[in-house]
């Protein structure tokens, strides 16, 4: 064999630092061991282990774990081979060893690991010895041990007896800690394979740094690594009368409990099963019969059948191993191992030799190597030979009987989900029963039987002549004749006469205020003080009486007795000896009796302040029997500490201990009452305690009593007492045998008599949680307590202590609630009669303040534990386990109340958030199980059993074979050509046979239980499960924890737990799907979608209802926008998409179906067609779903409602393209083309309340944008439509016009304003009858809106075709050709003839005619607006044609100047400069000049009103002819009152000269006007001999720009033509109708000159 050496040094991980607290744990050939949690991302251990190698061929697995709340995960592993790891004496720096995430299995073996993870360890291995030893040496260390063995000396590990007759079993492969040995102090052992750790997750309990004392019962997390081990006390010698029994009672309350003790240790001191249930939560409470889901495990001590056998083979290869570079802590009591032989097996020797043959063959680790590794030898065979059954070993699994593995723990790979309430709930709870019953098992006082014999005597002691059946005193007034004093208090019985109190009986002599406190058995008294005085006769006498006493308690109670007898299996021959035995034992009562008692007086809390000063001086006397003494005084201190010791010697067991608490006084009224009386301090308080109820070594606090009722009294005393009575030296306290006696009655009455079942007795009252057990266990426990002074609330805590190993069977959490709630009472209620603090009294309990601190923080932990597992613990079906949830949330509660009120902790976890953590906890793992089961857990809770239908394609293959079957037996046809076809149809059959089959395997492959893919039918199902446990959550779990009404509602916490994990699992799910959807829309071979939309919207739906059922109204989300609209939202736009599609699709049905049924009205009130009504049918029905998924979040909503709109516009703009496009071919058709316009307008009206339905004002801004423009570009179509419409009349209300034309040239003779009505009639009745005609039908089939538009485009086109063909008729020519033919009249006139301008009377004619007009399209209010018709720019336009038509030419002249001010150029370009000298600063500014005039203008002063300008230059022309060019300028001026002066000059030409100088001058005379209604026209043109001269450029300048300067040039570009307004073209058409006027024709002829395209070409 071989010593492996490994030091766990370091690690590096990668993540936040806060995230891990990490562990390292080694495997190696079926040994287990495990470092300290240490927190960070890179921990440091630097922990030893060491390991017996018996075989290299396997390998060392190393896991690193992070430590959980409810378990623990696994961050990496590795594998090291053993046959590569180094051999060395000396430690080495360590390799970095790179984790894995998974293991790799074969035959149930690691044979490597795979899947790298970043993080690394730092471990140091290597081999320190060889494999062979030396036979010298071997048999050295053989002889050592022997020797040491046959003594029973073995460090702290005392041999029993029958240990010693063994011979020592080792064990094939062993791990040590160095911490565990005590030889690392610093190193603290901390439990990873548990769930429960050394402190609560959230709480650390206050507790001291070693373990409770008396602590003999662990509980059922309970494990040694909650009680921090520190060096072990150095052991003492033994007498050669003490015991090895009494030897272990010595150090119960100086050590932990050691692995003998505690079934909880594993092979490094680890814990093992009880423990690892809880880590491997759920499976192992799940099936506690089976092993770790790993497989069966080696046994974890290598127990083996055959245990001499190997036995000897392991001595002969033990190797001891040195500790590299320490020397430290070697003693002398080095520990040797023994060679067994046949020979010397029974030969064992007494003495003991230390190295006496010299010093040993090996270095001093290799000898604390060897007395480490036969310590754990010694420890196990110990606990063989307790108890022979090999189950009941502390390696041995509970409830089963296979091995524990050392794998405790949980795979969560491999971790079976928690099941769903279900039928397995209840076998769960049973196996837990059979789990916590074996903790109880393990109890030391159930296998000490040395104690329970000490324990059984004293309980018969207690029960033969119990203390509630003594013979009470007979006291008498009684007359002392002698000073004499109170046995009681001893102080003096004052008086003359009648003094004080005496008992006839036994003569005691009291005061009358005393007699009440004297507790001893008159009878009893009287028989010792007989016998120590020699009466005899009185003596026998009373002896009688006690035995005829116990004669009658033993035959009226036999049951009492039968009972003990029961608990402790006594044969009832034993017993008979031990009741004869004590009978003698009562009957001798203290004659025989002796003890020597010392007392520690240590100190005191809580004091009454007596001085002036708010203190005390206190100091304390203590009595026992006639022997008093005192401690010193501690002044001003009121929790003072004394330390002093005093002994006594006592020969009387109904002595009393009278310990007195004083306030020393030293003032002068002290002295006084010194004189007076006996006791001159102030009294601070007292306590009696009976002799008979102390034993062995107690550390006990006992409250102050008062002595009277006047006294002031508070506060606590602590003392240590050590009993030793003869004969009984070396017993254990009175409350450790009554703990013994406790709980092996609870023991007998659970497991033995009730089969595990707890009996709760039906006790009523207010006491009734002091009753334990039924009426005869009951009475034995209180009348042992009764007798030997132990508090009911010890008996409390220690039947509380019982119950919490079986705290999880029915009924049992709410006894212990109670019970605890009682036990908070006593400590944090306090009392009129002391002020000590519930701490300092909790401090002062006998049972152990570390103790019960430890039991309930382990049973927190456990309760945690099984609430978060609540729907297996409790299931909903069972009302009694439902009640046992509200009973244990209210222990849960009692122990936050316990550690906030009696530790007076600042912040322990409130009870309501512990319980709100594990609801959640159970509710994770429940979600995890639904969403890994989902499908099975659907069809078998929601679906029924029904056999699905044959497939159509199975019926018709049965039918075709039937057929074929039938055929055969009929007659059979020959020929080759047969023979093929049946051939053809076999094979078809085949292969059709075949399709069937692949179909039935994928149909009878098992369905996968998580989401697909090609599917969304997992998450309906999914929801449909959660639906199911927030349901069960509320109706059945709120109703019952309802403790916290405002801190905890189950359902709601239920449905938040529910729907985060739900959300984060479909938000990634539904992520997946859309870039999967995404790649297959994107790839050109496949255009397709896995899932339809309509699906995702189905589920959408789901999720909705899901959320706004439960989740919307929960605090948490009650505030906030939820996330599943965005989750959602791409598969929202992609169903809008496709929805576009089938709209379009839809609007070409429906506007087909409309043409072909011929645009007809959908009924009478209705004026628009059908298809209208389709279409938006159609959108509503898109609307209403998408309203329907009321979508709580804003922007989501927004990007509906913008795509939304989209699809509106998209649709209904192709529908008004589509009637555009046919339009123009139904207006010379009367209704059709109404009810299109009418279609058009319903568009806009139900548009505008489909607005309204999406949000109106609070609609996105770029939807509305969208719907707004829409609604505009729906009025252009209307617009379009109805001015198209108009102009199909256009050339009928010519024809009117031009015979109103007619009608009013032949009216004629001067202005009559009372005829200009009648004559307006006669001129508009060929109008009037057209508008008549048509108007009827457009009011009848148009909408209202859509006949204003008709009338608007009919006023307009009336109103125009008026002006242009009566008042300001036009040719078909241009407007220039038109006024140069104004001569020739009116030609395009009907009739031709001279051209005819309107008189006067003509005009007043028009303007009634117009007021006829206004009317009939005003229609009295049904028609136009009358606003709209007076502000109408045609009828402004015809009035303004009208008003200029009486004006003169020089008033239209002045018109046309004043208002026409950018008539070449928009007025741009002209710049003045002061002379010709100095030029402009930059160019005109102009687009393409052709030229640059160049004018000097002078305003000359006087009367005349001269102006004289000057040609100077034409600049840059440009001009382009194939002939001379000879340009001149011709300078004209226009403005009224110009008829008979001089208005136009003409230069000299130039010729080919495109810069022209011409300086010439020339001098205007201006009329009456201002200045300003002038300007001068410059023309450059292109002088041609034969045929008229071509415009070059235009030049305007207005005087008034230059009126203000005396003289000035101006800088002109030239432009082709002048440009004017409707005013100025007014003006030229009226001045064009006067061909008489030279003036006019001039002026209109000047305005119209144009510079030609072709130029001078």
């Amino acid at each position: 064999m071989s010593l492996l050496c490994v030091r766990v040094k370091k690690a590096k991980l990668y993540g936040p630092p806060d995230k891990f607290n990490a562990y390292v744990t080694l495997k190696v050939q079926n040994v287990k061991s495990t470092t300290i949690t240490v927190r960070g991302a890179q921990p440091c251990w630097e922990q030893d282990f060491m390991f017996e190698i018996s075989h290299l061929e396997s390998g060392m697995v190393v896991e690193l774990w992070n430590k959980g709340l409810i378990w623990d995960t696994m961050i990496g592993t590795a594998l090291i081979p053993l046959d590569t790891i180094r051999q060395s004496d000396e430690e080495g720096p360590g390799e970095w060893t790179c984790l894995d995430s998974e293991v790799l299995m074969r035959e149930d073996e690691i044979c490597g690991t795979t899947n790298p993870t970043p993080h690394q360890v730092l471990l140091d291995t290597r081999f320190e010895l060889p494999f062979d030893i030396p036979d010298d040496e071997a048999q050295y260390w053989t002889s050592k041990l022997e020797r040491i063995n046959t003594m029973r000396i073995h460090d702290e590990y005392p041999l029993q007896d029958e240990v010693q007759r063994r011979r020592m079993a080792s064990v094939p492969s062993q791990c040590c800690s160095w911490s565990y040995f005590g030889w690392n102090e610093q190193q603290t052992l901390d439990d990873h394979d548990s769930a429960v750790d050394d402190r609560d997750s959230d709480y650390r309990s206050e507790t001291g740094n070693r373990p409770p004392r008396y602590h003999n019962t662990p509980q059922t997390n309970s494990s040694v690594h909650q009680y921090p081990i520190g060096r072990r006390p150095e052991p003492r010698a033994l007498r050669e009368s003490d015991s090895i029994q009494s030897y272990e009672l010595d150090y119960r309350d100086m050590r932990g409990p050691s692995p003998v003790d505690s079934s909880r240790f594993g092979s490094s001191g680890n814990l093992s099963q009880a423990s690892s249930q809880l880590s491997s939560e759920p499976e192992e409470r799940r099936d506690p019969e089976t092993s770790h889901p790993g497989g069966p495990r080696p046994p974890l001590h290598g127990y083996q059948p055959a245990w001499e056998e190997e036995e000897e083979e392991a001595e002969k290869e033990l190797h001891p191993l040195p500790e590299p570079g320490s020397n430290k802590d070697l003693t002398d009591s080095s520990v040797i191992l023994p060679k067994q032989t046949s020979d010397n097996r029974d030969k064992p020797e007494n003495k003991i030799r230390f190295f006496e043959d010299g010093p040993p063959p090996c270095s001093p680790a290799k000898v604390r190597w060897l007395k480490a590794y036969n310590k754990v030898r010694v420890q196990l065979l110990e606990s063989r030979d307790q108890d022979g059954d090999p189950s009941k070993h502390p390696w041995a699994k509970p409830g089963g009987g296979s091995p524990f593995g050392i794998d405790s723990m949980p795979d969560l790979r491999k971790r079976r989900p928690i099941p769903l309430v279900s039928e397995l709930a209840m076998s769960i709870i049973q196996s837990r029963k059979a789990g916590l019953a074996h903790t109880l098992a393990t109890r030391t006082s159930l296998k000490d039987e040395e104690l329970k014999t000490h324990v059984y005597r004293k309980t018969l002691q207690a029960l033969i002549y119990p203390i509630s059946c003594t013979t009470p005193h007979n006291f008498e007034v009684w007359t002392a004749t002698t000073p004499t004093y109170c046995y009681e208090c001893e102080g003096l019985l004052w008086g003359i006469a009648r003094q004080g109190m005496r008992c006839a009986e036994c003569g005691v002599k009291v005061h009358e205020k005393c007699q009440e406190l004297l507790n001893a058995d008159c009878l009893q008294r009287a028989a010792e003080k007989s016998s120590k005085t020699g009466a005899e006769d009185r003596t026998q006498h009373i002896i009688t009486a006690m035995r005829d006493r116990m004669k009658i308690r033993e035959r009226n109670k036999p049951e009492i007795f039968e009972e003990i007898r029961k608990v402790f299996v006594i044969s009832k021959m034993v017993h008979a000896q031990h009741m004869k035995t004590i009978k003698q034992s009562v009957l001798d009562g203290t004659s025989k009796w002796s003890a020597k008692i010392t007392i520690n007086i240590v100190s005191a809390q809580g004091l009454q302040a007596k001085d002036r000063t708010g203190s005390s001086d206190p100091y304390v006397t203590i009595q026992v029997g006639k022997t008093k003494k005192r401690t010193k005084t501690i002044y001003g201190n009121l929790n003072p500490i004394w330390e002093e010791k005093f002994s006594f010697e006592c020969h009387n067991s109904s002595d009393r201990v009278k310990l007195r608490v004083w306030d020393e006084d030293d003032d002068i009224k002290s002295r006084v009452k010194q004189r007076l009386k006996r006791e001159s301090d102030d009294f601070l308080g007292q306590s009696i305690i009976e002799v008979r109820t102390l034993s062995g070594e107690m550390d006990v606090w006992y409250n102050l009593e008062k002595r009277t009722d006047k006294s002031a009294v508070s506060g606590a005393i602590r003392l240590q007492i050590s009993v030793e009575i003869e004969g009984e030296e070396k017993v254990a306290p009175y409350h450790v045998q009554y703990t013994c006696l406790h709980e092996n009655m609870f023991h007998y009455s659970t497991d033995v008599e009730g089969g595990g079942v707890v009996k709760v007795p039906g006790a009523l009252g207010d006491e009734a949680w002091k009753v334990y057990f039924d009426e005869v266990q009951q009475d034995i426990v209180d009348e042992f307590a009764m007798r030997y002074g132990i508090e009911s609330i010890y008996q409390a805590m220690t039947h509380f202590s019982c119950l919490s190993s079986k705290y999880m069977l029915s009924g049992l959490p709410a006894v212990m609630s109670t019970l605890l709630a009682n036990i908070n009472a006593f400590y944090a209620h306090p009392t009129a009669s002391t002020n000590v603090s519930a701490q300092d009294r909790f401090a002062a309990s006998n049972f152990g303040r570390d103790r019960f601190v430890k039991l309930l923080d382990q049973l927190h932990n456990s309760l945690r534990i099984d609430l978060s597992m609540y729907r297996n613990n409790f299931p909903a079906s069972s009302k009694p386990r439902l009640q046992d949830l509200k009973s244990t949330v209210d222990l849960l509660t009692s122990i936050t109340f316990f550690r906030m009120k009696v530790l007076e902790l600042q912040n322990p976890p409130r009870a309501a958030h512990v319980v709100r953590d594990c609801v959640k906890a159970c509710l994770n793992s429940t979600y995890e199980y639904i969403f890994n089961n989902c499908l099975e857990l659907y069809n078998r809770q929601f679906q029924p059993a029904i056999q699905p239908p044959e497939p159509e394609k199975k019926k018709q293959k049965k039918k075709k074979k039937k057929q074929k079957a039938e055929g055969e037996e009929g007659e059979k046809q020959e020929g080759n050509e047969e023979e093929e076809e049946e051939g053809e149809e076999e094979e078809g059959e085949e292969e059709e046979e075949e399709e069937e089959e692949q179909e039935e395997k994928k149909e009878t492959q098992p369905e996968e239980q998580g989401p697909s893919i090609q599917n969304l039918d997992f998450w309906p199902k999914l929801i449909t499960l959660i639906v199911s446990i927030i349901e069960e959550d509320k109706n059945a779990y709120t109703p019952i924890i309802n403790q916290f009404p405002q801190e905890l509602n189950v359902g709601k916490v239920s449905a938040e737990v529910m729907w985060t994990l739900f959300s984060q699992d479909m938000m990634y799910a539904l992520e997946v799907l859309h870039n999967i959807d995404h790649y297959h829309w994107n790839n050109e071979h496949e255009k397709h979608k896995l899932c339809k939309t309509a699906d995702y919207m189905n589920l959408h739906f789901k999720v909705k209802w899901l959320y706004n059922e439960y989740v919307k109204d929960l605090p948490a989300f009650i505030d906030t926008v939820p996330e599943y609209p965005a989750w959602f939202l791409q598969f929202v736009l992609a169903w809008l998409a496709e929805n576009e599609e089938v709209s379009l699709e839809f609007m070409h049905g429906a506007l087909e179906r409309d043409k072909r049924e011929g645009f007809q009205q959908t009924s009478e009130h209705a004026l628009f067609s059908s298809s209208v009504v389709d279409i938006f049918t159609q959108l509503n029905q898109s609307f209403e779903i998408i309203k329907k998924l009321d979508c709580p979040d804003p922007k989501v909503v927004a990007h509906y409602n913008r795509r939304f709109a989209k699809t509106i516009s998209k649709v209904l703009l192709q529908y008004c393209a589509l009637l555009a496009k046919g339009f123009p071919s139904y207006c010379d058709k009367e209704k059709i083309p109404c009810v299109l316009m009418n279609n058009i307008q319903q568009m806009r009206v139900l548009l505008e309340k489909m607005f309204e339905s999406m949000g109106a004002k609070q609609l996105d801004t770029e939807a509305a944008d969208i719907l707004n423009e829409l609604q505009v570009k729906l009025n252009t179509f209307l617009d379009n439509f109805s001015a198209m419409f108009g102009k199909s009349f256009q050339a009928r209300i010519n024809g009117c016009m031009r015979q109103m034309a007619e009608i009013l040239y032949q009216i004629k003779g001067p202005p009559n304003r009372n005829t200009a009505e009648g004559d307006a009639e006669a001129m508009l009745r060929p109008l009037m009858e057209f508008l008549d005609a048509n108007l009827s039908i457009f009011a009848d089939v148009c909408e209202k809106t859509v006949l204003k538009r008709i009338l608007k485009d009919l006023w307009k086109i009336v109103l125009s075709s008026l002006e242009k063909t009566i008042v300001l008729p036009q040719s078909n020519d241009s407007l220039g050709a038109q006024l140069l033919t104004a001569a020739k009249g009116l030609s395009n006139l009907k009739g031709g003839g001279e051209a005819k301008t309107l008189t006067p009377k003509q005009c007043v004619i028009i303007d009634a005619g117009l007021e006829t007009i206004k009317q009939y399209f005003h229609a009295g209010g049904n028609g136009l607006k009358r606003a709209f018709v007076e502000k109408s720019p045609e009828l402004a336009s015809l009035r303004y044609a009208l008003s200029l038509y009486s004006q003169s030419t020089d008033a239209l002249i002045k018109t046309f100047v004043t208002t026409q001010h950018a008539q070449v150029h928009d007025g741009m370009g002209i710049r003045i400069t002061p002379s010709e000298k100095v030029g402009p600063d930059r160019g005109p500014g102009v687009q393409k000049p052709i030229g640059e005039a160049v004018v000097q203008i002078d305003m000359v002063p006087g009367k005349e009103r001269k102006v004289n300008v000057r040609v100077i230059a034409v600049n840059d022309m440009k001009w382009q002819t194939s002939g001379m060019f000879r340009p001149f300028v011709e300078v004209t001026m226009l403005g009224p009152f110009l008829a008979d002066k001089k208005r136009k000059f003409t230069t000299k030409s130039k010729n080919n000269c495109w810069t022209a100088k011409f300086n010439e001058a020339f001098q205007f005379v201006l009329g009456k006007e201002a200045p300003d209604c002038y300007e001068l026209q410059l023309t450059v043109k292109d002088y041609c001999f034969g045929r008229a001269d071509r415009v070059v450029g235009t030049a305007v300048v207005q005087l008034r720009d230059v009126a203000d300067r005396k003289s000035c040039v101006c800088w002109c570009p030239l432009g082709p033509r002048v440009n004017t307004d409707e005013t100025g073209m007014t003006v030229m058409r009226i001045l064009s109708q006067r061909p008489a006027d030279e003036v006019a024709k001039e002026f209109v002829k000047l305005k119209s000159d144009t510079r030609p395209a072709e130029e001078g070409r």
